[in-house]
């Protein structure tokens, strides 16, 4: 029988841009490390407002200059992603607040983290919204999620490879 995924949902506010970057980035670093059958890789965001769009055309753009493959569209969390996911990395401290707001008796805190809580260059407490600035922004936010995604992939490994 095969090992339990580790399931892990990416949140950020649209899930536009940096929640499904951060899926897309995640995903493309496992398949990489020849480790994605280890993983179920989602992302949602707190408001429904772009559910069924595709990430945002300039997040794809910048996406795709650095290698990445485009998939999925937006989704608005659930109540039931609380159980159902292992790790739910939120990208600053709104939707991290939102997404406690939905684990009202607190059954799932230690689940919730910020993803730059992983970073390992950038020392940074969010992961900042680029959708209403210019495209540096936009290159700025997928440095400090590559950054953080491969700190999160170490820090996994290491906890599974521990005694």
């Amino acid at each position: 029988m095969p090992a339990p995924k580790t399931r892990i949902l990416f949140v950020c506010m649209g899930n536009i841009c940096r929640s499904p970057a951060a899926e897309m980035v995640f995903d493309h670093m496992t398949r990489n490390a020849g480790r994605a059958e280890e993983f179920l890789i989602d992302s949602a965001g707190t408001i429904g407002m772009h559910q069924g769009n595709p990430p945002d055309h300039r997040m794809r753009q910048h996406l795709t200059e650095r290698g990445y493959p485009i998939f999925g569209t937006a989704r608005k969390i659930e109540a039931d992603d609380l159980n159902c996911f292992d790790w739910i990395l939120v990208m600053d401290e709104d939707n991290e607040q939102d997404v406690r707001r939905m684990d009202r008796d607190g059954l799932h805190k230690n689940k919730i983290r910020k993803l730059t809580d992983f970073g390992v260059r950038y020392r940074a407490d969010r992961v900042p919204d680029p959708y209403y600035g210019g495209e540096e922004g936009f290159v700025h936010v997928i440095d400090l999620i590559e950054d953080a995604c491969e700190g999160f992939l170490q820090s996994i490994t290491a906890r599974s490879s521990a005694p």
